[in-house]
């Protein structure tokens, strides 16, 4: 009777041993994936009224770096950077998400480390950013003070020009930092040019009063953890899987949603590398 329990405690003993041992592998894998080099997806699309005379260009959209650690450190960032510029892009957009105060973050940095590793961008163009909800929660005027240091523009519901391009940047809307018709009153001012839109949640699209030639954006991580048989745990969009992840065509909207570089809430991936978009505008 003694050896039977014995046997029988030895049984469970091994089976909650085996159980913790796969925890932690899965743990491992999606700290791994979260962690990995940026998958680069490529796009070319045809844009109307495209000035006579120019040469196509490319645009390099980034969302949600969340700088913070353990999964994102800002020299994590940095090698990034570097790495991305081998692409050799006229244009980068940053759609927003730039830090994170994720409560399992083993470091949170201050908003000048969390920008400088985006100082290093070299496009032709320079580089464009829209806040995000987590930069607007955080400190959003140190988090644009470090960013234009290193003559990086920040766009508030207003629009630029850059070579061939009308560039509008689209406030927050998770955080109701967005308001639209600024927004496209500014872009329209300039309507002669092709009109692209960076912003950091793409549920702003529905809103918008006119199309544009394409909508760059982040915000959903395309899951960050997708379950098999279930799916993403959350897209964190009020239009469910509408802007879910990647090259989207929306009621004849070209939308471009990455799934970002960083992570939000647990610093683990499963079923969404992270990623960053290059897309080819041209005649």
């Amino acid at each position: 009777m003694i050896g039977t329990k014995a046997r029988t405690k030895g049984r469970w003993l091994r089976w909650i041993l085996a159980l913790l041992l796969l925890l932690l592998a899965l743990l491992g894998k999606g700290y791994w994936n979260a962690t990995r080099d940026p998958i680069v997806h490529r796009a070319t699309l045809s844009v109307k009224n495209w000035p006579a005379g120019e040469p196509p260009l490319k645009v390099l959209l980034l969302s949600d770096t969340h700088v913070a650690g353990p999964d994102m450190p800002p020299e994590r960032l940095a090698r990034i950077v570097a790495d991305l510029n081998r692409l050799k892009p006229d244009l980068v957009l940053i759609a927003g998400d730039l830090i994170s105060e994720k409560r399992l973050s083993t470091r949170i940095y201050t908003p000048d480390q969390v920008t400088a590793p985006l100082h290093g961008f070299k496009a032709r163009l320079g580089t464009v950013v829209a806040l995000g909800n987590h930069d607007h929660w955080f400190d959003p005027t140190a988090i644009e003070v470090g960013l234009r240091k290193g003559g990086i523009t920040v766009l508030k519901n207003e629009a630029i020009e850059r070579g061939p391009l009308v560039i509008g940047g689209g406030g927050e809307d998770f955080s109701g930092h967005d308001d639209v018709p600024p927004a496209f009153s500014a872009v329209d001012l300039l309507a002669a040019k092709p009109r692209v839109l960076v912003t950091h949640n793409p549920d702003i699209v529905p809103d918008m009063p006119s199309s544009v030639a394409a909508v760059f954006a982040g915000h959903t991580h395309c899951g960050q953890i997708v379950l098999p048989l279930y799916g993403p745990v959350t897209y964190v969009s009020r239009y469910g899987d509408r802007f879910g992840c990647g090259a989207i065509e929306d009621k004849g909207q070209p939308v471009f949603v990455g799934a970002g570089l960083g992570t939000s809430v647990l610093p683990l991936r499963y079923g969404a590398h992270p990623d960053v978009w290059l897309v080819t505008l041209k005649p």
